[in-house]
C-alpha cells in the first residue's frame, strides 16, 4: 500500500481528491492528512496573495476579519469531511489538526506512517510562494521523501 501525508488549509472538492486518488494509477492508497487552521498569524499574507491574484475584494474580506475568530472547529469539520470523501472513493484515510509547528507534525506523520511520499494541497500563495516560505518548499528540506505541490479546486 501507498502512503501519502496530505497537508490541506480547506476541505477536499472531489476534483482534488479524484486527483490525489489517482495518482498512482490502481495501487491501494492510505492517506494521512493534516490541516492547519487557517489563524490571524497568515492573515496579511492572504491578503497579499489576493491583491497579487487581482481579488480586491476577498483582500478586503481579508484585513476585516475579527481577530478573535475561532478556526478549531472549521478546521475539524473540514478534516471529518475530506476523510470522508477520500474513504467514499476507497482510499484507507485518517488525519489530524495542526495546533503549532506544521513542519515538525508533519516530519513526525512521515516517520511514524512510513510514509512514501507528502502532497502538499493548498491555494496559491504567491509572496510565500516567491519566499521559497510556502510549506512544500520548506517540507523538501525536513522529511525525506518525495514532496509533491498542488493546487486545490476551488469550488
Amino acid at each position: 500500500m501507498f502512503t501519502t501525508v496530505l497537508m490541506i488549509e480547506k476541505p477536499l472538492v472531489s476534483d482534488d481528491v479524484e486527483l490525489v486518488t489517482t495518482l498512482h494509477g490502481d495501487e491501494a492508497v492510505s492517506f494521512v492528512v493534516l490541516i492547519q487552521p487557517r489563524g490571524d498569524q497568515d492573515r496579511l499574507l492572504r491578503a497579499l496573495d489576493d491583491v497579487a491574484l487581482g481579488e480586491l475584494d476577498q483582500a478586503v474580506r481579508e484585513g476585516s476579519e475579527p481577530d478573535d475568530r475561532d478556526t478549531r472547529e472549521p478546521a475539524r469539520r473540514a478534516l471529518e469531511h475530506s476523510l470522508t470523501l477520500l474513504r467514499e472513493a476507497g482510499a484507507e484515510a485518517q488525519g489530524r489538526i495542526i495546533e503549532n509547528h506544521p513542519l515538525d507534525v508533519l516530519t513526525d506523520a512521515v516517520e511514524r506512517h512510513k510514509a512514501d511520499e507528502v502532497i502538499v494541497l493548498t491555494a496559491p500563495h504567491l509572496v510565500e510562494e516567491f519566499f521559497h516560505r510556502d510549506w512544500a518548499t520548506r517540507a523538501r528540506h525536513k522529511v525525506g521523501v518525495p514532496v509533491l505541490k498542488l493546487f486545490a479546486h476551488t469550488p
